[in-house]
């Protein structure tokens, strides 16, 4: 697969395939703490969604007031953070007692995630790597990401007009999810919502085609 479609994928290599009626998601939404956070416990893969759907901006905020750092670092704090939850998370009663478990496990990962960014940072500079004369890509390989180019770039003009303003508003023109949550009336969870949906299913295509 071409440079060009893991470039505009990779944020969805863990997104999931399967597709979700809109009232199934919004049912999922309005669930009673107790039942969401039992059904993530057991491993539902709808309840884990819903979960993100509903937190990602507290998540995002946090990791944000926690780290100071851009967003592409926060939303690995929020993806690891997603991660542990479902590791670890119980049965709990009340949002209260959920939020405040919620932002330790954010605060937690992090701290470990900016100690080993600064760890990485130290070993680089030690290192003086010897310089390499390049190698552009073959005559073959040039155009077969040109195919894969111009296959991409139909997909996504035949997309939704206001998907594909967002993915070109996401990766050409390198917008925050708040920037274009802003623009469409939308929260930044939503926005990456309906991004990773459609990434993931564009991804789906592309490994069928190429």
């Amino acid at each position: 697969m071409s440079a060009a479609i893991e470039a505009i994928f990779i944020q969805t290599r863990d997104a999931s395939a399967e597709a979700r009626s809109a009232i199934q998601e919004h049912g999922r939404l309005e669930e009673p703490i107790d039942k969401l956070s039992a059904a993530i416990a057991d491993g539902d893969g709808r309840a884990i969604e819903a979960f993100y759907r509903r937190y990602f901006d507290r998540l995002y905020g946090w990791a944000r007031r926690f780290t100071r750092r851009d967003e592409a670092f926060c939303l690995d704090v929020v993806q690891e953070s997603v991660l542990r939850i479902v590791r670890t998370i119980r049965c709990v009663e009340a949002e209260p007692q959920l939020l405040a478990w919620l932002r330790l496990v954010v605060q937690t990962t992090a701290y470990d995630l900016l100690k080993a960014s600064r760890r990485r940072e130290r070993r680089e500079s030690e290192v003086h790597p010897t310089a390499r004369e390049p190698h552009g890509p073959s005559a073959d390989e040039s155009a077969m990401e040109q195919e894969q180019t111009e296959w991409l770039r139909r997909q996504i003009d035949a997309l939704d007009p206001g998907l594909s303003r967002m993915i070109d508003l996401r990766y050409a023109r390198g917008w925050t999810l708040a920037r274009i949550g802003q623009a469409f009336g939308l929260t930044p969870g939503t926005v990456d919502g309906r991004l990773r949906r459609v990434l993931g299913q564009l991804r789906s295509s592309a490994e069928e085609a190429f």
